[in-house]
């Protein structure tokens, strides 16, 4: 009997612990400084979603969207892999948008996920439109604030041409999206393209996909991340490259392994400043 006792308290223990790293949404708030960020956008808060892969927080997704709203978006961005191509679920995943859209100004871009679905340009895109969502494909868009501006950009996922490097299929989105001279926030679902989001001169970038190394190993770090494979180098932060700095979320949901261990779901807030 006392053996058995044991077993089901571990399992509850062990239960306990999987719900709270799957299911219990963090904050994580960084600040991004630029003295090419115009005065009128300084202070100006960005909540970033990332890989939600069609998991759910609570009714309607209202656990999220309760993390969001306290965040005090000024504008909201999605970083690709709203739904997951394995257990397609788009509903579930719009009501997180609906709830979105209610708060601020959203920007989408895809990601690896969306584009194997093959209900991209049929279902997801519409359904993201009729919302409001800016959808940005290779793209540009002015956002405008006491007369300054600074540019959000987005550009497609690699997987939508398997026949070119994703360098090369990077640097013709960017060029394809026409950016100017302005401050420019790119939306870009990978973090691994750091070296050439740099050399194509953008200021921040916002992307996922790495999922914050799915398992990560305290004191070392995540395990493994797609394009990255085992022990990646990026998996959750800010990181540099010459006058780029690249902010990589830990994303929401899961893809392929079920679970999340020591890496808890993240919502991300990045505050820009010019001093």
């Amino acid at each position: 009997m006392k053996k058995l006792i044991a077993l089901i308290f571990v399992a509850l223990l062990l239960l306990g612990f999987a719900w709270v790293n799957n299911n219990w949404i963090v904050t994580t708030e960084y600040s991004v400084q630029s003295e090419k960020v115009p005065d009128a956008f300084a202070g100006k808060r960005i909540v970033q979603v990332s890989d939600l892969h069609n998991a759910e927080f609570g009714d309607q997704q209202q656990s999220l969207l309760d993390k969001v709203e306290a965040a005090n978006p000024d504008v909201i961005f999605i970083t690709g892999d709203l739904i997951d191509s394995n257990r397609y679920d788009l509903e579930r995943s719009l009501a997180a948008v609906d709830g979105l859209v209610e708060m601020s100004e959203v920007y989408y871009v895809i990601g690896n996920h969306e584009v194997s679905s093959n209900r991209l340009d049929d279902e997801i895109i519409p359904a993201l439109e009729e919302r409001g969502v800016q959808v940005l494909r290779n793209r540009s868009v002015m956002w405008e604030q006491d007369g300054e501006a600074i540019q959000i950009a987005g550009i497609d996922d690699p997987l939508m041409d398997i026949y070119l490097h994703e360098e090369e299929f990077t640097r013709n989105s960017i060029a394809e999206a026409g950016l100017n001279d302005a401050f420019t926030l790119l939306l870009a679902h990978r973090p691994e393209q750091l070296e050439t989001y740099a050399s194509e001169g953008i200021d921040v970038v916002f992307s996922g996909h790495a999922h914050g190394g799915q398992i990560r190993i305290p004191g070392l770090g995540g395990l493994i991340a797609p394009g990255q494979g085992w022990f990646p180098s990026m998996t959750e932060g800010v990181f540099e490259s010459g006058d780029t700095q690249l902010v990589l979320s830990r994303g929401l949901g899961n893809s392929g392994f079920p679970l999340r261990v020591f890496n808890l779901p993240e919502v991300v807030v990045v505050t820009l400043e010019n001093e």
